[in-house]
């Protein structure tokens, strides 16, 4: 059999010095990982949790879906947004997207 496969000789185990050596690329990668995917999404996560909580009556804002509209009432989950005159819906207070400045939507 040694004619089409060669015999595999053992050599002595290579001398690594400490097996801290393998946990480098395995640190390196988790702070990459950290600085450049939690962190920032963590630091999302926190000024979303600051805009949702100092929402109050008559901010205009725009949700995840695209709606635009002046806020008319607040619950503790929930709000009244007027999106035309006369035309209140009642969505959740975690899918307002983002804060308008003052007279944006008068405009339209």
């Amino acid at each position: 059999m040694s004619f089409f496969i060669s015999d595999a000789m053992a050599e002595g185990a290579a001398a690594t010095g400490s097996g801290w050596e393998g946990l480098i690329p395995l640190v390196l990668l988790f702070a990459v990982f950290y600085f450049l995917l939690i962190r920032p999404q963590q630091k999302k996560v926190k000024e979303h949790k600051a805009l949702v909580s100092d929402l109050k009556k008559g901010d205009e804002v725009v949700t995840y879906g695209g709606l635009g509209g002046k806020i008319r009432d607040l619950s503790e989950t929930f709000c009244d947004v007027e999106i035309s005159d006369n035309v209140i819906v009642k969505i959740d207070r975690q899918n307002i997207a983002r804060l308008l400045p003052k007279g944006t939507l008068k405009g339209e």
